[in-house]
């Protein structure tokens, strides 16, 4: 990569609108270098960056080569490594955490497919925001699609809403963009944060397969690890069983709870979905 092209990619970086910051984020064998490794890292927080080796747990001073908060190491090496990042920010903290551009790719390549022909019938489990455990490393993955998007960045509490601190990855031509962040855990409050190729607008929207939200009128969604919920239907589900749904009567009824009833005596409360029933 060339000063220029480096240079180029930065700005992109630091303006939100990279469509794959994997190309310049994280580590990388430098082309016509032999044994030089470059790390990239976008922080705007930190003061002092290093690179730190898994293995050796040897640090490697990063560079600040933009004032923005963009920082590089070049090692010589001529493999890559697992390493962790480590900082000092303005105020002084020192902090350690996995670089979420050192992932591959959590969807597959069939997963996409099936989603692009609208025959991928468990959507939710691939799409929205997952816990779950990579390379040992434990944190939560995010996708979505947004196909119209120029760039799309995950933001919440965790990066105080900064649309450049984790941008995503757009899969191929499939429209959708996604990021394992590690170190993330339940609750944490997020957002979608989207560039259009169109009118250069830039929306923050709520996941749309979240399992969870912020109550109104909040609207943040909230990470949730549905696994963990215990349902209490056995009887219901033993009963379903043996009906033929197939040839069984169904009834379907329609209504915006949003504009029904309200209780005018607890600060105009919406009904549960119980009192509606």
């Amino acid at each position: 990569m060339t000063k220029k092209h480096l240079a180029e990619q930065i700005k992109l970086i630091i303006n939100a609108e990279h469509w794959d910051p994997f190309q310049v984020l994280g580590m990388h064998i430098l082309d016509g270098e032999e044994e030089k490794i470059a790390v990239r890292a976008f922080i705007p927080e930190a003061e002092d960056a290093w690179v730190i080796d898994e293995i050796s747990d040897k640090p490697f001073q990063m560079n600040k080569i933009n004032k923005a908060g963009f920082f590089e190491s070049i090692i010589d090496k001529k493999k890559v490594f697992p390493y962790r990042l480590r900082i000092k920010s303005h105020e002084g903290k020192i902090l350690e955490f996995y670089d979420p551009y050192s992932f591959l790719p959590v969807l597959t390549e069939f997963d996409l497919h099936l989603i692009g022909e609208g025959t991928h019938y468990k959507n939710y489990e691939k799409l929205g925001a997952h816990v779950m455990e990579i390379n040992g490393k434990r944190g939560v993955h995010f996708a979505v699609w947004a196909p119209n998007a120029r760039s799309v960045s995950v933001i919440g509490d965790f990066n105080k809403w900064d649309g450049r601190r984790h941008q995503m990855r757009v899969l191929g031509s499939s429209g959708i963009w996604e990021l394992f962040i590690p170190g993330l855990e339940e609750e944490v409050l997020y957002k979608f944060q989207i560039k259009s190729r169109f009118k250069k607008q830039i929306m923050e929207k709520a996941d749309p397969y979240a399992f969870y939200f912020e109550l109104r009128p909040k609207s943040a969604s909230i990470v949730y690890n549905i696994n963990k919920y215990k349902w209490n239907d056995k009887e219901w589900m033993k009963m379903r069983s043996r009906k033929n749904w197939l040839e069984s009567p169904v009834s379907i009824y329609e209504v915006h709870l949003g504009s029904w009833m309200r209780v005018p005596e607890e600060g105009n409360r919406f009904l549960t979905y119980r009192e509606t029933a």
